[in-house]
């Protein structure tokens, strides 16, 4: 009896394939992304929508995105770097596109106006309801910083950010360091 116990065991182990096996470079789904390459599951879901921003004269920041798409999942610590940078000022807006997809969207207030069609997609839109930005694929966490600080007519000082990746799954955004050569 032991001994077919120990063969169904031996069977159930060998016949499990690398239960978790997340890669930020596969088209796999491995969860949602913010928490797994982020480390942060708090941007999902979002805090509010779009209608809601606009109402209270906040800049948006629109996220579209899949979590089984490669491209997204290395964007997702910079949209997180985005929110750390800028909580209180910006109201980050992610949204997969499953749902989206096959709708038609007729009204400015509403996410799935600004959607494309092709993921990743961001998109900033200022207190006003305008377009400021919007780029599918990779982006420069830069450029997004000196449109947010144009719309809110602050200085950032030509501050530079960088994505520092500290182990296969997660990255975090910080300053770029001055090393000094440049004149």
């Amino acid at each position: 009896m032991k001994f077919i116990k120990f063969i169904i065991i031996l069977t159930i182990l060998f016949s499990i394939n690398n239960i978790a096996n997340a890669s930020r470079i596969s088209d796999s789904y491995d969860g949602n992304i913010f928490p797994i390459y982020a480390g942060n599951g708090s941007i999902v879901p979002p805090q509010t929508n779009l209608k809601e921003s606009q109402k209270n004269n906040r800049i948006s920041l629109l996220f579209f995105y899949l979590d089984d798409s490669s491209d997204s999942k290395s964007l997702a610590p910079l949209i997180s770097g985005l929110d750390l940078i800028w909580r209180n000022k910006i109201d980050i807006i992610a949204l997969t596109t499953d749902e989206l997809q096959g709708k038609s969207f007729q009204d400015p207030q509403e996410e799935g106006y600004y959607w494309n069609g092709f993921i990743p997609q961001t998109v900033v839109i200022d207190n006003k309801g305008e377009i400021k930005f919007d780029k599918n694929g990779e982006i420069d966490i830069d450029q997004i910083n000196n449109i947010i600080a144009e719309i809110l007519e602050i200085d950032i000082d030509n501050s530079s950010f960088t994505l520092e990746t500290f182990n296969e799954y997660n990255s975090i955004i910080s300053k770029k360091q001055d090393t000094g050569n440049s004149k």
